[in-house]
């Protein structure tokens, strides 16, 4: 996470506002078509998990087969389509300066064959995480952030166009990603083998796209309310604004970074035992997952909103118009969230998500129209991002609806695991923050912040954040690391 966020201000430093901000324009276009991964990983690892479950080896190999076959197919479909597409974005609609269209364009080539070879590596990447494999998923990820930080200290010293360059080689990331998931997966697991990709099974397939289909739907709904926002900014104010919208979401991206890893090796857990038929364990494990997701984000994220100015400069130098006030709002809207972000595995686990993907879906969806009337009744940009907040707020409500109507999830229990242990806490957190602002006047007054609200969080979540059966775990864990330490070692044989 921290080399991200510096590689991002050295990107930000070699290639300019103008520059950075036509990249992500360009790079949040194509993600706004590529909404097929999230969708389609979702997808492959809920039945590779759900049969795990089961202990069904033969499933396991049926559905990896033909998911590897779908993400061929869609990736090359999804290319042809992004090229159909760049025709007219790039020829009037998006506002490119003149000078950098050229650029724009080969940059848009590379970015649509760095959407195939992300496609392509989503059933391995599947099965890593049904797997729960956290190991080989976070060297890669390692690997990928060492080789993009190579990148952006490569731009300061070529003298070829930065803005090509930079889109080439990170194209090229994608494709070693691709190889480094596929290698592993074929040599490691019984169902990830090349002859299970010759096992078409059309029921399996149906069972696929039509799951896929409608996370597909919750993808491009939440994917496309992302981009349209940074299109409609776009077309209102220039490519510059962009470049802090850009950064806004590189800071919720990576301060999520935790909350969502913990999410990853919960979603096994979460599928498996409801392949096992075991619902009291899946629902206990989804609000476990929705507080920890709170937690580990408002851990990083209440500091850096009190201090985000400083913290901006410190980071990035030259800080673009906008940028304090967007990540302040897209975090507390992440922050919202998280909420309820384990109840969104719990709904993939049973399988039922027709209906809730096509109504929380159109909610989030409604902040593009809503985006709209605002900028055109000349309100500033930043109202367009206190919409999304609030949009954020009426899907948590609606997640839960779901939950106690397809699941018989209890509010009083989500209330008693969740909100009651998550709101004191932090309130607890901001009047640390608030304290420190107070008292205290530095340049780098964003260390003492962080470093004073952080000990009196996690004091107070373990207090008051912490349900009895999650402290006697915590405890558990604690003392067996205890046991394993080379001083408890040396004591016990002594008193032995």
């Amino acid at each position: 996470m921290g080399i991200s966020l510096y590689t991002t201000r050295l990107i930000l430093n070699a290639l300019g506002q103008t520059d950075y901000g036509v990249f992500n324009l360009i790079a949040g276009v194509i993600a706004m078509l590529s909404f097929l991964n999230t969708a389609m990983a979702t997808s492959t690892q809920r039945y590779l998990s759900f049969h795990q479950g089961k202990g069904d080896l033969a499933m396991q190999k049926l559905v990896f087969g033909n998911s590897v076959l779908l993400h061929v197919v869609i990736g090359l479909l999804v290319v042809f389509g992004l090229e159909i597409a760049g025709f007219f974005l790039l020829d009037g609609f998006l506002k490119i300066p003149v000078a950098r269209l050229e650029a724009a364009k080969t940059v848009y080539h590379y970015m649509s064959a760095t959407v195939f070879f992300t496609i392509v590596a989503v059933p391995f990447l599947g099965s890593l995480t049904a797997h729960e494999n956290m190991l080989w998923v976070a060297i890669v990820a390692v690997t990928e952030t060492m080789l993009k930080l190579g990148i952006a200290s490569f731009l300061f010293i070529t003298t070829n166009d930065k803005l090509v360059i930079y889109g080439l080689l990170t194209a090229s990331i994608s494709v070693f990603t691709c190889a480094l998931y596929a290698v592993y997966c074929l040599k490691k697991y019984p169902e990830c083998q090349l002859r299970n990709i010759k096992l078409l099974d059309r029921k399996i397939v149906k069972e696929l796209t039509s799951f896929a289909g409608w996370n597909l739907f919750g993808s491009l709904c939440s994917v496309g309310r992302a981009q349209g926002i940074a299109i409609l900014l776009n077309l209102t104010f220039g490519a510059i604004v962009n470049a802090a919208y850009g950064i806004a979401n590189q800071v919720s991206a990576q301060l999520t970074f935790f909350s969502a890893t913990m999410l990853r090796a919960l979603n096994p857990q979460i599928m498996k035992s409801e392949g096992a038929n075991d619902r009291q364990r899946m629902l206990r494990l989804s609000m476990m997952a929705s507080k920890f997701g709170f937690f580990l984000l408002a851990f990083i994220a209440i500091p850096c909103i009190f201090e985000m100015p400083g913290i901006l400069r410190f980071w990035l130098k030259t800080v673009p118009e906008n940028t304090v006030i967007f990540c302040q709002l897209i975090l507390i809207g992440s922050l919202v969230n998280q909420t309820t972000i384990g109840l969104q595995s719990a709904i993939q686990a049973i399988g039922n998500i027709k209906a809730y993907q096509s109504v929380v879906g159109s909610v989030i969806l409604l902040n593009l129209p809503i985006a709209y009337v605002l900028l055109n009744m000349g309100f500033p940009s930043h109202y367009v991002l206190i919409s999304y907040i609030i949009i954020e707020c009426v899907a948590c409500i609606l997640r839960l609806h779901f939950l106690v109507k397809i699941a018989n999830l209890r509010l009083k229990d989500f209330a008693e695991r969740v909100i009651i242990k998550v709101v004191p806490s932090t309130l607890f957190c901001i009047g640390a923050c608030l304290v420190v602002i107070n008292l205290a006047e530095s340049q780098y007054r964003f260390i003492y912040t962080s470093i004073i609200s952080s000990i009196a969080y996690v004091a107070c979540i373990y207090m008051l954040g912490l349900c009895a059966d999650e402290k006697d775990l915590i405890s558990g864990i604690s003392r067996k690391v205890y046991q394993k330490l080379p001083a408890f070692k040396f004591l016990e044989t002594k008193a032995s």
